[in-house]
C-alpha cells in the first residue's frame, strides 16, 4: 500500500513540476514566439492555410471566433454521422462492426464532438477501424478547439483594445500541431514499448493455457490512446477502457496515463499567468484548484484503501482495499487517483468500474464533475474558473464597496448576467435531466441494474458526466437506448457550448473596455484573500445546487451501509 501511495504522489509531483516549463511554452505558441518546432510544423501550416483560404494573421472579434468554432463542429458532425451510419460500407472494417443507428450515431458524433466521449456503443465490437480513426481525429480536434477558445480569453487581456483578439484557425492549427500532437506521440511511444497493440488486422485467435480457442480483439490501440488522454477525451478503444489490459498493461503505462490527461490542464493554468506576465495570478488560481482536487482525492484514496466494511464483517481479508471492479495490476490506491483525476480534470477514461466504489467515493467523483473547474478540461477548465473569477470579483467588489474589476476592466451587468447564467446552466441541466428520467421511470430509469439509492446515483451520474463533458459513468445503467442517447445528447451540446460561448463573449465585452491602472482602491486578484474568496463561491454554488440531489443518492447509501 505504501508503494501505490508513492507511486501516485511521485506522478501528480512529476506533473506539477513539468507543468511550469510546459506552461511557458503553451504561452509562447500563443505569443506567436519562435519554438523548437516551428521549422517541422511552419511550412506545412502555411501550405494548408493557403490551400483553404484562409489568412492566419487576420484578427478576429470574440464573434468571429465563435462563428468559426460553431461552424467547423457542425462540419465535423455531418461527417461523423455519415461514417458512424455507414461503417458496414467503408473499409478498415476486418471484423465486420454493423452500422450505428442513427440515434446511437447522433449520441456518439455529439460525444466525440464536444471532448466528451461518452460511449453507450459496445467498444472494439461496436465501431471499425475507420470509425476508430475518425473518433481519433475527433480527439485531436475537438481540444484544439477548446484550447483556442481559451486562448481567445489569454488574448482579451492582454491587448490594449478588442478589434483583434488573435485568429482563431491559428490557434486552433497551433494547438494540434504545436502541443497536442508532440505529447501525443512521446506517450504513443512509451505505449507501444510496454506492448500495446497497433495493427490493422482484425482479432487475433489465439489458445488459452486450458485449451480453449478465444478471438482477441486488437487495432491501432497505441494512437488512440495518448491522445485520448493528452486531450482529456477519455473515449476508451476497448469498452472496458484503461481498466483492459491491451489499454493500459502495467503499472507504469497507468502513471503514464495519469500524467498524460493532467498535463495540460495544470500547464494552461501557468501559461495563463506566463502569457499575461502575472505568475501570481497563475499560483492563485493552481492553489485554489489543487486545495479542490486534493479535498476530494485524499478522501477517496483513504476509503478505497480501507476496504469495504461489509466484506471485513465476514472475515474475508480486506487489506488489498476495496477492490471489486478493480485491476491488481493497478491497486485501490492508484485507481481511486485515478478516479478523481479523471472526473476534476474531465477526461472520463477509468482503469477501475466507478460504480463499484464505495459511497463516498461515487460523491466524490461526481462532486468533482458538478464542480468542473478544478483543473478541468483542456482549454475549458480554464474557462470555467474564469466564471467563477468574475462572480468573485463581483462578489466582493459589493462586499468591500469597490467597483468590480478583473485585470484593470470594469465588471458590469452584462457580464455578471452571463457569467450567472453560465454558472446556473451546469446545475440546470444536470438537475433537469435526472428529475425528468427518474419522474418518467419507463423512459429513464427502467434501464437501471439496481434499486433504490444506488439506482439514483447511477442517473445522477449520467446526466453529470454528459454536462461536464467527462464520459465516464455508473455502467449499472442500461444507457444505449433511445431516450438516454438523445437525452445525453443534449445535454452534452449544451454543456459543452455554454461554457464556452459565456466566457469568450465576457472576455470579449471586457477587452473592449478602457483599461484601468491599478490604483489604491484595486480589488487585487492574485492573492491569498481573492483565493479564498473564489473557492468560497464555488463551493456555495455547488453546495446549494447539488447537496439535495447527492443526500438522495451516494449520502443516503452511506448511511444504510451503517
Amino acid at each position: 500500500m505504501n508503494t501505490e501511495i508513492s507511486g501516485v504522489a511521485a506522478t501528480f509531483f512529476i506533473t506539477v513540476l513539468l507543468a511550469i516549463p510546459y506552461g511557458k511554452y503553451i504561452a509562447k505558441v500563443y505569443s506567436g514566439e519562435r519554438t523548437f518546432l516551428d521549422p517541422v510544423f511552419s511550412g506545412l501550416e502555411r501550405w494548408g492555410f493557403r490551400l483553404s483560404g484562409i489568412d492566419p494573421k487576420a484578427g478576429m472579434s470574440w464573434k468571429e471566433h465563435l462563428v468559426a468554432l460553431l461552424t467547423i463542429n457542425l462540419i465535423w458532425f455531418l461527417i461523423s454521422m455519415a461514417v458512424l451510419m455507414n461503417m458496414s460500407k467503408l473499409p478498415l472494417n476486418p471484423d465486420q462492426n454493423p452500422d450505428m443507428p442513427a440515434d446511437l450515431a447522433f449520441n456518439t458524433a455529439v460525444s466525440f464532438l464536444v471532448n466528451c466521449n461518452l460511449q453507450h456503443y459496445s467498444g472494439e465490437t461496436g465501431i471499425s477501424y475507420l470509425g476508430q480513426l475518425w473518433l481519433m481525429f475527433l480527439q485531436f480536434v475537438t481540444a484544439g478547439t477548446g484550447m483556442a477558445a481559451a486562448a481567445v480569453v489569454f488574448m482579451s487581456f492582454r491587448e490594449k483594445s478588442a478589434g483583434a483578439l488573435g485568429n482563431f484557425y491559428q490557434f486552433f492549427v497551433r494547438s494540434c500541431t504545436r502541443i497536442l500532437l508532440p505529447l501525443s506521440l512521446l506517450i504513443g511511444s512509451v505505449l507501444l514499448w510496454e506492448g500495446m497493440p497497433m495493427t490493422f488486422e482484425g482479432k487475433a485467435h489465439m489458445m488459452t493455457l486450458e485449451g480453449d480457442s478465444v478471438d482477441v480483439s486488437r487495432g491501432p490501440v497505441a494512437a488512440f490512446v495518448p491522445i485520448k488522454h493528452v486531450g482529456t477525451n477519455g473515449g476508451g478503444f476497448f469498452g472496458a477502457n484503461s481498466s483492459h489490459p491491451l489499454e493500459n498493461p502495467s503499472y507504469l503505462t497507468n502513471m503514464v496515463e495519469m500524467f498524460g490527461q493532467m498535463i495540460i490542464p495544470l500547464a494552461m493554468v501557468f501559461a495563463f499567468g506566463y502569457f499575461l506576465n502575472r505568475k501570481r495570478l497563475a499560483i492563485m488560481i493552481f492553489s485554489v484548484m489543487t486545495a479542490g482536487f486534493l479535498l476530494l482525492t485524499i478522501p477517496t484514496i483513504m476509503t478505497e484503501a480501507a476496504g469495504n466494511p461489509a466484506i471485513a464483517a465476514m472475515g474475508i481479508d480486506n487489506s488489498l482495499g476495496a477492490m471489486e471492479g478493480k485491476e491488481i495490476r493497478n491497486g485501490a490506491v492508484a485507481s481511486g487517483f485515478w478516479s478523481i483525476a479523471t472526473t476534476v480534470i474531465s477526461t472520463g477514461s477509468v482503469n477501475a468500474m466507478h460504480d463499484s466504489y464505495m459511497p463516498l467515493s461515487g460523491m466524490n467523483q461526481m462532486i468533482a464533475m458538478m464542480v468542473n473547474a478544478f483543473y478541468g478540461g483542456v482549454g475549458a477548465g480554464i474557462l470555467n474558473f474564469f466564471v467563477f473569477m468574475i462572480l468573485a470579483v463581483f462578489i466582493s467588489g459589493l462586499m468591500v464597496g469597490r467597483t468590480p474589476e478583473f485585470l484593470g476592466r470594469k465588471i458590469e451587468a452584462r457580464e455578471m448576467k452571463i457569467a450567472m447564467l453560465v454558472a446556473l446552466s451546469h446545475p440546470f441541466f444536470i438537475l433537469t435531466g435526472t428529475a425528468l428520467a427518474t419522474a418518467f421511470p419507463q423512459l429513464g430509469a427502467s434501464t437501471l441494474n439496481n434499486p433504490g439509492y444506488h439506482g439514483f446515483s447511477e442517473i445522477l451520474y449520467e446526466y453529470t458526466s454528459s454536462a461536464a463533458n467527462n464520459g465516464s459513468g455508473f455502467e449499472g445503467l442500461g444507457d444505449n437506448t433511445l431516450w438516454w442517447n438523445i437525452s445525453t445528447g443534449l445535454v452534452l451540446l449544451l454543456g459543452r457550448f455554454f461554457p464556452i460561448i459565456g466566457p469568450v463573449a465576457i472576455a470579449g465585452l471586457l477587452a473592449a473596455k478602457k483599461q484601468v491602472p491599478d490604483g489604491e482602491g484595486t480589488l487585487k486578484t492574485d492573492t491569498a484573500t481573492f483565493g479564498v474568496m473564489v473557492f468560497a463561491v464555488v463551493a456555495i454554488v455547488a453546495a446549494l445546487a447539488f447537496f439535495p440531489a447527492l443526500a438522495l443518492g451516494p449520502v443516503a447509501e452511506y448511511f444504510s451501509m451503517r
